[in-house]
Parts: structure tokens; sequence; C-alpha cells
């Protein structure tokens, strides 16, 4: 559904952008809940700090959520943005309700929130495509805190975050030199 918008953008471009909005609101609302889905279930070690962590990551994912919605408005769009249609529009894949550990919490998460973030940048992209800046600096902006997210999720598995994630080699750089002795290091 489209309504009047005096939004200086194409109608065909306002439409494109109100249902990728759509869809991330609804990647946002399903990512809110499958964070809150871990933060409620948490146990193990590290319990209270990635309790804590998980409930900021859901309080972005619900800021985003109403960000998109509104813009989606501005533009002369229907915000879609109840539970049924959220679970139905959303691209995350459901959550493991097996799990109840920090470490499966924590990869479950990562996997989420990096499939989200992967769907804001392609927003860019598309709201660069059609010339709309205002969507492209909402999004980037939420990338920017997303990434943030992504971050903090994965310094708790240690710097093994991805399957094949290398690190650099002990004692060197991520080139593989060894790095210098800071005691040969004239001043």
């Amino acid at each position: 559904m489209y309504t009047t918008s005096h939004v200086n953008l194409p109608q065909d471009a306002r439409e494109e952008l109100i249902d990728m909005l759509n869809t991330l609101l609804a990647n946002a609302i399903d990512l809110h809940w499958q964070v809150k889905q871990a933060h409620w279930n948490i146990r193990g070690t590290h319990f209270y700090s990635r309790h804590l962590l998980f409930d900021e990551v859901a309080k972005h994912a619900r800021k985003h959520a109403d960000s998109y919605a509104e813009r989606a408005g501005a533009l002369g769009g229907y915000a879609q943005g109840t539970i049924r249609l959220a679970t139905n529009n959303s691209q995350l894949p459901e959550y493991d309700l097996q799990a109840v550990d920090g470490e499966t919490h924590i990869r479950a998460l990562v996997e989420r929130v990096g499939r989200y973030a992967a769907s804001l940048r392609d927003g860019i992209t598309k709201s660069d495509d059609v010339n709309d800046p205002v969507t492209a600096d909402i999004l980037t902006q939420t990338l920017g805190e997303t990434e943030e997210d992504l971050w903090f999720l994965e310094s708790h598995l240690n710097g093994d975050a991805r399957a094949g994630a290398t690190l650099p080699p002990k004692g060197g750089n991520r080139r593989g030199r060894q790095a210098e002795d800071i005691s040969q290091v004239s001043t």
C-alpha cells in the first residue's frame, strides 16, 4: 500500500525503497526477538556479561525497526511491522531452540547479525542507486552500530567467529613479518 508523498523521488523509486525498508523492518523485528530469546535463555560461563550484551543488541534492533518504519511512512508507504508479517517477511533463519550454552547462543547471533548487516549493505546500495541519500544515511548509521554489535559478539568467540578464520602468525603482523623488537627502535 502506497500513499501520496511529496518526497522528491519518482514513485517507482519510492515503492522500491518502501519494499526494501519493509524487508529490513521484518529482519530487525525478527532479530530483536531472536536476540531476546538468547537473552532469556543464556546459561553458563559469562552469563551476566552475555545477558547484558544480548539486551543491548536487542535494543539496537528495536530502534532500527522504528527508523525503517518511519522512513517507509515518510516515503508514502505503509510499515508492515506486526509480528506475523515480520516472521513471514524476515530473511533470517529461525533460531535454534536447543541453544542453552553461551557458545551456541553467540554463534547463532553472530550468524544472524552478520546476515542482518549484509542486508543493510544491500539496502545502502539500492538507496544510492535510486539517489536517496536520506535512506542511505539511515542505513549507513544503522550498519555502523550493527557492525559494532557484531564485533562485540565475535569477541566472545576468542577470534574464531567464522569457520576457517585465520589469525596472524605468533609474533608477526597480518603480513607475516616479525614485529620489530622495541629495544632496537631508535628515537
